[in-house]
């Protein structure tokens, strides 16, 4: 077994100290890595850490020979696990290790595919099978497949698949809202930075298609709707497969959104078990722009209302919008909302934050406030930039005066 670098050592611990993990797992998930053209040494122990966050699984790595090793000595105990995630692109694995590897899918065995995993055994038809779409196939293993508009596309043009423009941020599209994984999100979200993968084509047997995003042409892209989040089925196996997820040094956007973390973990779920338990978060992005989570955490209430305080009026209402749907979840009953109404009093009396922060702020407190704010509202009515909104706020809560 090889060691990880001192960053990724590093990383795990700290992400460990933040850790929302419970114990008691009820899941075994091992994450097969050591071969990949991205940094697996620093995305391996994030993406552990991510899905023990969940409290359903433990999880346990097994890092691969280097890249031109006896692949004979690489033997994982498939058997042993509910789910393998992926997170492997490199050589082939022995005959014996891919016979195995069969047998556990054929048997209700879960898979993941992450990002570049998608890249890999292009010579293995089941592989190939499995993960629906990937790179380095061609026509004769199957067909390209995008969305034009509302509609699937199924292309038999010939040529070589895979592919990427710049690095970007955009829109992921949900085009399966009641699927377990994808249940509860939003019909439109904005990812972090991340290659938006392109042109990929496969068997697409026992294939759909949750989510897809539009690839720019002025970005390098094909100007088409191209999968992003992909299930299939292989026997009684269960397939999700992400295109997202390329690591930085640090990580970075396209793992750090709250996007990428919560459909890994739902997507991981549903591979072991056929269902979801977990809610969807507040911090989950829509489009109204991305969710970067900070050491991976799910944002907290007062995570949204120092974004909101900083808020600047060109860049998106996305923690706003968070803070609304906190208020109408939880503010169930005067007292509750009396706790946010505390919050965003601190805020409005908070030297350091945006007069574009505290519009947003005042227009809250217009409908849900009570007695409690009217006297730090009145104050901002000397504030020339935040006269008009302090008003209509004070005669929505006074409208008898």
């Amino acid at each position: 077994m090889k060691k990880y670098s001192f960053l990724a050592i590093a990383c795990v611990i700290m992400l460990a100290l933040f850790s929302a993990c419970k114990s008691g797992a009820d899941h075994r998930a091992l994450i097969i890595t050591g071969q990949n053209n991205h940094n697996w040494k620093v995305t391996t122990p994030i993406f552990k850490v991510l899905l023990e966050q969940t409290g359903i699984f433990s999880v346990d790595v097994a890092v691969s020979p280097d890249k031109g090793g006896d692949m004979n000595k690489f033997t994982p105990k498939f058997s042993n696990y509910e789910v393998i995630v992926l997170n492997y692109s490199g050589d082939s694995w022995s005959e014996k290790t891919k016979s195995e590897f069969i047998e556990f899918v054929k048997n209700g065995g879960g898979v993941v595919v992450v990002h570049a995993a998608d890249n890999s055994f292009p010579d293995w038809p089941a592989y190939s099978e499995m993960i629906g779409l990937g790179w380095g196939r061609t026509e004769k293993d199957g067909p390209f497949v995008y969305f034009k508009g509302d509609k699937m596309v199924i292309d038999t043009t010939a040529g070589p698949s895979g592919g990427h423009g710049e690095r970007q941020e955009f829109t992921v599209r949900t085009r399966n809202t009641q699927h377990p994984i994808t249940k509860g999100l939003p019909p439109r979200w904005m990812h972090g930075k991340d290659e938006l993968y392109s042109k990929l084509r496969g068997p697409a047997k026992n294939m759909e298609i949750l989510a897809t995003a539009f690839a720019p042409p002025g970005k390098g892209g094909t100007g088409r709707d191209e999968p992003i989040l992909i299930v299939t089925n292989y026997g009684k196996g269960r397939i999700f497969h992400t295109v997202l997820g390329h690591g930085d040094v640090d990580g970075g956007p396209a793992i750090q959104c709250a996007g990428f973390i919560v459909t890994l973990q739902r997507g991981t779920e549903w591979a072991a078990t056929g269902q979801v338990t977990q809610k969807v978060p507040y911090d989950f992005p829509t489009a109204a722009g991305t969710s970067l989570r900070v050491n991976y955490q799910e944002m907290t209430l007062e995570d949204d209302l120092i974004k909101i305080g900083g808020y600047d009026i060109t860049k998106s209402t996305k923690y706003f919008v968070d803070l609304q749907s906190r208020i109408r979840a939880e503010g169930t009953t005067p007292e509750k909302r009396q706790q946010f109404e505390h919050f965003m009093i601190e805020l409005l009396e908070n030297k350091a934050a945006t007069d574009e922060g505290k519009k947003l702020i005042l227009r809250e407190l217009s409908w849900m406030g009570s007695d409690l704010s009217i006297p730090v509202i009145t104050k901002l009515l000397q504030n020339p930039a935040l006269k008009d909104d302090a008003k209509f706020a004070l005669a929505r809560l006074q409208p008898t005066k």
